[in-house]
């Protein structure tokens, strides 16, 4: 699913009225059709109260249009206009009279100084005050709004987005915004829902396909692509019947070390797990017992050092590495890292101790062959491209470092990110219980299979990331967040690769 700027949006709405040969009046009223025809559904008449705060542009038109609806389907509707500025779009005036019309309980003008309305824990609020058209930070009495009705328990929706929130840019620290419950958006999802400084404030959301011009749509380059379970069938590459284990790549997990051999086990166990052919573990001397009771489908190559690895020599042919895992930061290990890059020529993925030796030895990133992977946690990313204030400087410097050296790198976190140059691929899938340790070492090793079964790298990074998450969320339906942990992850890699043809309304019966 395509993620488009805020302009692309207002000029796909241009589009739309052109192609279909219909008023901007007439796409705001299919638009609050939509959306009270969702609201209905879920509350089938209830007589709970709602409280619609609209602003004077088109996302306030949008809420009175919707509040028009809902009064004539009997609900008890209380309306406010954030009278703040004598610049009311068309289309907001002619809902303004159009809900006139069907009510003696004419929408409540407000001062904008100090007339906040009292808001009760059980009502519905109804947040159309601004949409994609904002572009600087809310303040005086709107902001005081917003801190008044984040402060109740009321359950608030937002109408495209929360107000307050720009769509796709940095957020300035300590903006006011509403704190929505849930959201409906409209076409697309919104670069700002999936950023960790502002995704919080989004809650759950839905996007609603409210027409807009295909044509356009389909030539818009977004800005990044939402990776959902259908886009993810689309990756995925079955497999041939006459086919035999040297089909199916082989992966050389270069990892491990005295105190961090479950690294390596992870990482190996991952990729049998994903579906490689073949699986073989490099890794210290005193690690082979722990490694060959671990995971007896896995072969063994050991380093001369008992304890660390000190010369990374791999004496097979056509495989794919995944370097890093718990190998930690000795100078041996340093000295063996920087060798075994550099005679690489095809991609590898690199993770945990291979990103933390490339952030104290950046010369390093140059050996580094390209469109290999690098999976960098914020902390990780950090060392390798140093601060950032804010969500869009993270992206921005990741972009920068991915167009450098010519490597993708997979930016983990709660949607993980995936970027190569100026493309960014959102995951859709997993949950916080994923936040434990080990569990990047199972992706290291998912990622390294995939590409030795044939996938771009690109496509492995994508795709991998996508089954790392529903392998967590399938878990996590068994043992809750709490009880999720990176081995079960690896376990249910199968079933998540399965899940993804199975009829998801059958699944949950």
């Amino acid at each position: 699913m395509k993620i488009l700027s805020a302009q692309q949006l207002a000029q796909a709405d241009q589009a739309t009225l052109k192609s279909q040969n219909i008023t901007s009046d007439e796409l705001m009223e299919r638009v609050a059709q939509l959306v009270f025809e969702r609201m209905h559904q879920r509350l089938n008449g209830a007589p709970v109260p709602i409280k619609i705060f609209c602003g004077i542009g088109n996302n306030g038109g949008d809420g009175l249009a919707i509040a028009r609806h809902m009064i004539q389907h009997g609900y008890h509707v209380t309306t406010y206009i954030t009278n703040c500025s004598k610049h009311r779009s068309d289309d907001f005036l002619k809902n303004y009279e159009r809900i006139k019309d069907i009510t003696k309980d004419w929408p409540i003008l407000l001062d904008c100084k100090d007339d906040i309305p009292a808001i009760d824990n059980g009502d519905i609020v109804v947040d159309a005050i601004f949409g994609t058209g904002l572009n600087r930070p809310v303040d005086g009495w709107m902001a005081d709004l917003f801190e008044a009705i984040n402060a109740t328990q009321a359950f608030t929706v937002a109408v495209d987005m929360p107000s307050g929130l720009l769509a796709d840019t940095a957020q300035p620290e300590n903006s006011a915004i509403i704190k929505a419950d849930h959201t409906f958006t409209f076409q697309t999802p919104k670069l700002s829902f999936f950023q960790v400084d502002t995704g919080d404030f989004v809650g759950t959301f839905e996007v609603i396909d409210i027409g807009l011009d295909p044509a356009y749509i389909n030539q818009a380059q977004p800005i990044a692509t939402l990776i959902t379970r259908e886009a993810a069938q689309n990756i995925y590459k079955p497999r041939k019947k006459f086919t035999h284990k040297g089909d199916y790549g082989h992966v050389v997990c270069v990892a491990g070390h005295e105190s961090t051999m479950g690294a390596a086990v992870l990482c190996a166990g991952a990729a049998i797990n994903a579906g490689a052919g073949k699986v073989t573990a490099y890794i210290p001397n005193d690690g082979d017992i722990i490694m060959q009771t671990s995971l007896p489908e896995v072969m063994t190559l050991l380093d001369d050092d008992d304890h660390a690895l000190s010369d990374i020599r791999i004496p097979v042919k056509d495989y794919v590495m995944c370097i890093g895992p718990g190998i930690g930061q000795d100078d041996v290990t340093v000295s063996a890292f920087a060798k075994a890059i550099k005679y690489q020529s095809s991609p590898i993925v690199i993770d945990a101790d291979g990103l933390n030796i490339l952030a104290n030895k950046r010369a390093f990133l140059k050996e580094v062959p390209a469109q290999s992977i690098l999976t960098p946690h914020d902390g990780e990313l950090e060392r390798l491209v140093g601060k950032w204030n804010n969500s869009t400087e993270r992206l921005e410097k990741a972009k920068e470092l991915s167009k450098k050296y010519d490597v993708i790198l997979v930016l983990k976190g709660a949607h993980t990110m995936t970027v190569s140059g100026d493309h960014v691929y959102i995951n859709d899938s997993g949950n916080p219980g994923m936040a434990t340790a080990g569990s990047g070492d199972v992706l290291a090793g998912m990622i390294s299979s995939l590409i030795a079964q044939g996938y771009e790298p690109l496509m492995a990074a994508v795709f991998g990331v996508y089954i790392h998450g529903a392998a967590g969320d399938l878990v996590a339906q068994s043992y809750a967040h709490e009880g999720l942990k990176a081995s079960l992850i690896s376990n249910f890699i199968g079933a998540a690769i399965l899940q993804l043809f199975r009829n998801p309304e059958a699944s949950n019966s």
